[in-house]
């Protein structure tokens, strides 16, 4: 071939350009194995942040109701003693015994009993309350005394019917001054009669919510949580 010929065919002869490697399906399969993998690692990842905010859910919210329990057994208690109560009131020569709830006074119960003589008070404990079973004097025989409630005249006590609300009964006597006097509950459980210096205040029975409430609630609240709700409990 001639000279002339050899430099128009290099001149004329366009260099071929690089093309990149093609994707084999083993490269395929390395990408696809790794965009699962992350993938996988951020669902694990995102499961156990999920997980930890749900039980701090329920830890916040167990010391909610270990606090609202605290609450409620105390006015539970001041509830279940003032819900309704039997009274005495003395005036002048009389002695009525009066009950009371929280809507005010309900009854009162005259008595032919002078305050200044020695006066006994019969109570029973029934269902959590101290109630005023009777009143009577010295010269009067306990069965002949003023029954306030006609359900206590025969109590059928806890020790022979276990069915039976009342667990205990207990006089207690003494002479009463003018006012209106309770029943009290000293240190040792003792039953006593002392002079009330105002009203009593009567409360309400609180609502109980139920256990089940409780636990509904807070799985509704747990499975609420969001990409962004762990995001947030992350960084916080």
């Amino acid at each position: 071939m001639l000279p002339s010929q050899n430099a128009r065919s290099s001149s004329g002869r366009t260099a071929p350009q690089r093309q990149g490697k093609p994707l084999t399906f083993f490269g395929f399969v390395n990408t696809l194995a790794i965009c699962c993998l992350v993938g996988g690692i951020g669902y694990l990842a995102f499961e156990a942040g999920k997980a930890n905010l749900a039980a701090s859910i329920y830890k916040d919210k167990m010391v909610r109701i270990a606090q609202d329990y605290e609450a409620l057994r105390g006015t539970f208690n001041q509830a279940v003693q003032r819900t309704a109560v039997t009274e005495l009131v003395a005036k002048g020569d009389t002695l009525t015994v009066r009950i009371r709830t929280t809507t005010g006074v309900v009854k009162e119960i005259a008595t032919p009993f002078k305050p200044s003589s020695e006066i006994y008070v019969d109570f029973v404990v029934l269902d959590g309350r101290l109630w005023i079973r009777r009143v009577f004097d010295a010269s009067t025989p306990p069965d002949q005394g003023v029954l306030i409630d006609p359900a206590l005249a025969d109590v059928e006590w806890a020790k022979r019917d276990p069915a039976s609300p009342i667990t205990v009964g207990k006089a207690v006597y003494r002479a009463l001054g003018e006012g209106r006097w309770i029943v009290t509950v000293t240190g040792d459980g003792s039953l006593g009669l002392a002079k009330a210096t105002g009203e009593a205040v009567l409360t309400a029975a609180p609502e109980v919510r139920e256990y089940s409430t409780v636990e509904s609630d807070t799985a509704k609240e747990a499975g609420a949580i969001t990409a962004g709700d762990v995001w947030k409990w992350i960084t916080r």
